[in-house]
Protein backbone atom coordinates (compact mmCIF):
# COMPACT_ATOMS: atom_id res chain seq x y z
CA UNK A 1 0.00 0.00 0.00
CA UNK A 2 1.26 3.67 -1.21
CA UNK A 3 1.47 5.89 1.99
CA UNK A 4 2.51 9.75 1.21
CA UNK A 5 3.18 11.73 5.03
CA UNK A 6 4.26 15.57 5.26
CA UNK A 7 7.46 16.36 7.35
CA UNK A 8 7.67 18.67 9.69
CA UNK A 9 10.54 21.14 10.81
CA UNK A 10 12.68 19.48 7.83
CA UNK A 11 14.11 20.54 4.31
CA UNK A 12 12.23 17.91 2.84
CA UNK A 13 8.07 18.62 2.42
CA UNK A 14 7.15 14.84 2.46
CA UNK A 15 8.07 11.33 1.78
CA UNK A 16 6.27 8.92 -0.28
CA UNK A 17 6.85 5.12 0.50
CA UNK A 18 4.61 1.45 -0.07
CA UNK A 19 4.23 -0.72 2.35
CA UNK A 20 4.35 -4.37 1.43
CA UNK A 21 4.14 -7.12 3.77
CA UNK A 22 5.73 -5.01 6.37
CA UNK A 23 8.54 -4.26 3.88
CA UNK A 24 9.36 -1.05 2.78
CA UNK A 25 9.80 -0.21 -0.93
CA UNK A 26 9.94 2.69 -3.49
CA UNK A 27 10.84 5.66 -0.76
CA UNK A 28 10.79 8.89 -2.00
CA UNK A 29 11.34 12.04 -0.66
CA UNK A 30 10.34 15.74 -1.87
CA UNK A 31 13.22 18.08 -1.82
CA UNK A 32 15.84 17.90 1.10
CA UNK A 33 19.18 17.18 0.90
CA UNK A 34 19.38 14.74 -2.38
CA UNK A 35 22.45 12.83 -2.15
CA UNK A 36 21.64 12.04 1.77
CA UNK A 37 17.93 11.39 1.03
CA UNK A 38 18.82 8.98 -1.64
CA UNK A 39 21.20 7.32 0.95
CA UNK A 40 18.26 6.57 3.31
CA UNK A 41 15.83 5.52 0.91
CA UNK A 42 18.49 2.96 -0.76
CA UNK A 43 19.44 1.77 3.04
CA UNK A 44 15.33 1.27 3.46
CA UNK A 45 14.21 -0.45 0.52
CA UNK A 46 13.51 -3.57 1.16
CA UNK A 47 13.96 -3.83 4.92
CA UNK A 48 11.83 -4.47 7.77
CA UNK A 49 9.44 -1.34 8.35
CA UNK A 50 9.83 -1.59 11.78
CA UNK A 51 13.60 -1.97 11.91
CA UNK A 52 13.68 1.03 9.65
CA UNK A 53 11.29 3.25 12.29
CA UNK A 54 13.92 1.64 15.24
CA UNK A 55 17.07 2.63 13.50
CA UNK A 56 15.80 6.24 12.34
CA UNK A 57 13.80 7.06 15.21
CA UNK A 58 15.24 10.11 17.08
CA UNK A 59 17.82 11.07 14.73
CA UNK A 60 18.63 14.71 14.54
CA UNK A 61 19.64 17.31 12.22
CA UNK A 62 21.95 19.85 13.60
CA UNK A 63 20.03 21.52 16.58
CA UNK A 64 16.44 20.10 15.91
CA UNK A 65 14.45 17.50 17.50
CA UNK A 66 13.94 15.60 14.43
CA UNK A 67 15.76 15.31 11.03
CA UNK A 68 14.64 13.71 7.70
CA UNK A 69 15.61 10.73 8.58
CA UNK A 70 13.16 10.95 12.02
CA UNK A 71 10.15 11.94 9.63
CA UNK A 72 10.16 9.01 8.00
CA UNK A 73 10.30 6.64 10.87
CA UNK A 74 7.08 8.68 11.86
CA UNK A 75 5.79 8.07 8.57
CA UNK A 76 6.53 4.41 8.98
CA UNK A 77 5.02 4.10 12.47
CA UNK A 78 1.57 6.08 10.88
CA UNK A 79 1.71 3.43 8.01
CA UNK A 80 1.67 0.62 10.18
CA UNK A 81 -0.70 1.94 12.88
CA UNK A 82 -2.98 2.35 9.63
CA UNK A 83 -2.57 -0.70 8.48
CA UNK A 84 -3.23 -2.46 11.76
CA UNK A 85 -5.99 -0.70 12.58
CA UNK A 86 -7.73 -1.75 8.78
CA UNK A 87 -6.55 -5.33 9.56
CA UNK A 88 -8.81 -5.47 13.07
Amino acid sequence: MKYKSRNKGVCSSSVEFDLEDGIVKNVRFEGGCNGNLQGVSILAEGRDAREVSRLLMGVRCGRKNTSCPAQFALAIENALKEQEEQNA
